[in-house]
């Protein structure tokens, strides 16, 4: 007696899969914080907070994403 497994594919297409959106999340992150402490330019430093803030939210939403 033969049993076949079933794998349950996702419908998300695969850029939309955790893994990817989460590396381009903490990658969003990490320019924010570059951006924070850089001493060459002020508007950079005055939108670092607005860019760790959309990486952080980002991450967060992006981590209930199926693999």
């Amino acid at each position: 007696m033969s049993r076949t497994v079933v794998s349950k594919r996702s419908s998300w297409p695969r850029w939309a899969r955790r893994g990817l959106m989460e590396n381009i999340a903490t990658t969003i992150i990490a320019i924010g914080f570059l951006m924070l402490f850089q001493p060459f330019a002020l508007p950079l430093y005055t939108y670092s907070f607005i860019t760790m803030l959309a990486g952080t939210v980002m991450f967060i939403i992006v981590s209930k994403f199926p693999e």
